[in-house]
């Protein structure tokens, strides 16, 4: 017996099928064929919500980042907490744990047959996220904790900066790590007039946290290596 599903549940069903095959095959190794095998759907009631394989992608990731988003929209509404420790959960709260974006999907994103996925994350990210931060940045700066006449430009930096160099943190050693996570602490402590360390005890954290979660992904990665 054919079943019949609300326009809305269909297509996150849709999205939810999509997001574990991308997660565990990669964007171009997942076919649309894939997709409708998995679900048991025709191909036209994909077609209804989705015309392609590209829609799908922008659409999962639309969702996945949109709960992120609200995330940081909620930390940083939280006036009572000092402005630096809501940056810091605020960007704490966007490092892959609890199923938000998924470490495996996570860690398919970072391969460079799936750019386009990548590419799309960062950007559906930045446009969501930047507003947020650069909301922290002004309070910090009316609060005379910073300084900085290019709130907007330096919330962007700070975003972009933190997702491309520090995406491939691993692969380098303790040394070059270290090296690099205090370049960025220094810099956003010149980019907003601070003095130099007062930001260390506010950004370590995040990157502690973030070593440990890639960590487990990259173990994760080798692992199903040893088993192929």
């Amino acid at each position: 017996m054919r079943v019949v599903k609300e326009a809305e549940e269909r297509k996150n069903e849709i999205l939810d099928v999509a997001e574990r095959l991308f997660g565990t095959k990669g964007f171009d190794s997942t076919s649309t064929t894939d997709i409708l095998n998995e679900i048991g759907i025709a191909r036209g009631t994909l077609y209804y919500h989705f015309q392609s394989k590209e829609e799908i992608l922008d659409a999962m990731i639309s969702r996945m980042t949109n709960r992120l988003i609200e995330k940081a929209g909620a930390i940083a509404a939280q006036k009572e907490v000092p402005v630096l420790q809501r940056l810091t959960m605020l960007l704490r709260s966007l490092n892959v744990s609890d199923g938000n974006l998924g470490q495996e999907l996570l860690a398919q994103a970072h391969k460079p047959q799936n750019a386009l996925m990548h590419q799309k994350m960062e950007q559906s990210m930045l446009s969501g996220i930047n507003p947020i931060l650069t909301d922290l940045i002004k309070e910090g700066t009316a609060k005379g904790i910073c300084q900085t006449d290019y709130p907007e430009e330096v919330a962007e930096m700070t975003f972009l900066y933190a997702n491309t160099v520090f995406d491939g943190l691993m692969e380098h050693s303790e040394e070059q790590q270290q090296r690099k996570i205090a370049a960025f602490i220094y810099n956003l402590e010149r980019l907003l007039n601070m003095e130099q360390d007062c930001m260390k005890a506010a950004i370590m954290p995040v990157f502690q946290r973030d070593n440990k979660i890639k960590c487990n992904i990259v173990c994760a990665e080798n692992e199903d290596r040893e088993s192929d």
